[in-house]
């Protein structure tokens, strides 16, 4: 079954002309190796502080985000999101609009390369390159979540201009939602602000700083960051301070 959503994903990416985005072959899927009852309705981070905020993780089938400004500890709490995801034996996705994951942090965090689907973007460059830029991005998004079989899909707008983010019509946000009821997915937005979120999902708002390590500006390493988390959602709106550890 998996097999198939894989042709039809890469069949769609290359008719889009979004193909040169997929670095990575997407493994045969196996039937999924996380309990379906319980919890199953939820992804937990494997963080307990975090986990616990979220009382129990992210909602799946429901379009949540993660939102904070620059060196907030958004980038390490998607790569905790993703590492437990794969350890569990899911498959992940990050559609990374500004091609700006660093891989050997990835790998560093514990996310295992081999059940990623990196979906590389392009960039912002040029007068229209961010409106470009995230087009693209969220037709991959939209491709990736009808192919299905991923437990955690996640959308880095991070570093995209507001201005760009302001643009994106309103009504992209319900179709999300739409092709999201009933799987198994939890999707994540990262954002520099909140932007969006679906009724049953939660938004992360961060706020913190990051300590590095090194004495060249070219050679500092991240050490480790206290953040300050708030969790909203429309049950519920809890926070707390957590220690994001460093991965080197």
């Amino acid at each position: 079954m998996a097999n198939h959503a894989r042709v039809l994903l890469e069949a769609a990416l290359r008719e889009r002309k979004l193909d040169r985005t997929l670095t990575t072959a997407l493994p045969a899927f196996e039937q999924a190796a996380w309990d379906r009852t319980g919890d199953s309705a939820l992804a937990p981070l494997d963080l307990a502080t975090v986990d616990d905020c979220l009382h129990g993780g992210l909602p799946r089938g429901h379009l949540s985000e993660l939102a904070g400004p620059h060196s907030s500890g958004r980038t390490s709490l998607l790569l905790r999101l993703m590492a437990a995801a794969t350890r569990r034996g899911e498959l992940v996705a990050l559609v990374d609009t500004c091609d700006r994951l660093d891989v050997a942090s990835a790998a560093a965090a514990g996310v295992d390369l081999d059940r990623l689907l990196w979906i590389r973007g392009q960039g912002t460059a040029g007068e229209s390159g961010p409106d470009r830029a995230v087009e693209r991005a969220l037709k991959a998004l939209n491709l990736v979540l009808q192919a299905g079989g991923f437990g955690v899909v996640a959308l880095d707008l991070a570093d995209v201009p507001l201005p760009a983010l302001g643009r994106i019509p309103y009504t992209t946000w319900p179709r999300v939602q739409r092709v999201l009821e009933g799987r198994d997915t939890a999707c994540l937005l990262l954002t520099p602000r909140p932007l969006a979120r679906s009724a049953g999902g939660v938004t992360l708002s961060l706020t913190g700083q990051s300590t590095w390590a090194g004495t060249s500006a070219r050679s500092q390493r991240l050490a480790g960051a206290q953040v300050h988390m708030r969790v909203v959602s429309p049950r519920r709106r809890v926070g707390g301070d957590v220690t994001v550890p460093a991965y080197a």
